[in-house]
């Protein structure tokens, strides 16, 4: 006898590659991509701000965080600069991970909202395949199989990705901050 059964839907989407999702594995990463979100900082500044922050590492396992970081394609040396005869590296991060929870009533608030967004994004996604549907299905047929996923998305995910890269180049131009400040 079944107690419950119950329709769920999808409410969110992670799109990563599965070695970033890995990576993103450490809470202590995720605080370092958001330090290196606002500045470019050597590895001891970065230590000294894990430390005020309650994550009290040594020095060499922070270097190890943020080597990983690095090499993940996730943190990027900014700058360099002479020190002490040697160079220091000054690392930024170019990923941005966000992790809030809306609050209670946002669904609320914000149905209306979401009504135009999903009205405006269907109309984006006809206006993509339409002129764009033979690239994205190229790119779709290279990509390799999810390692955890049983069914493949590949053309979803490429439109995820175009979106997503859509709105990190209006966030970069300044355009979010622009329309959020109105």
């Amino acid at each position: 006898m079944t107690l419950l059964e119950s329709d769920v839907p999808i409410r969110e989407v992670v799109t990563t590659d599965p070695e970033r999702a890995k990576v993103l594995d450490s809470d202590v990463r995720a605080k370092i991509l958001d330090m290196l979100a606002e500045e470019a900082m050597p590895v001891e500044a970065i230590h000294e701000e894990l430390t005020r922050r309650g994550e009290g590492r040594a020095v060499t396992t922070v270097r190890h965080h943020v080597n990983v970081l690095n090499d993940a394609g996730m943190v990027e040396i900014a700058r360099l600069e002479e020190a002490g005869g040697g160079t220091r590296k000054h690392y930024r991060s170019n990923t941005r991970v966000f992790s809030y929870d809306l609050p209670a009533d946002a669904d609320e608030q914000l149905a209306e909202t979401q009504a135009t967004a999903t009205e405006e994004m269907a109309s984006l996604v006809e206006t993509l395949s339409a002129e764009h549907g033979e690239a994205i299905e190229a790119v779709a047929r290279e990509m390799q199989p999810c390692e955890y996923c049983e069914t493949q998305h590949y053309e979803e995910f490429v439109l995820r990705e175009l979106v997503n890269r859509a709105l990190i180049e209006l966030s970069e131009r300044g355009t979010l901050e622009t329309a959020s400040t109105d």
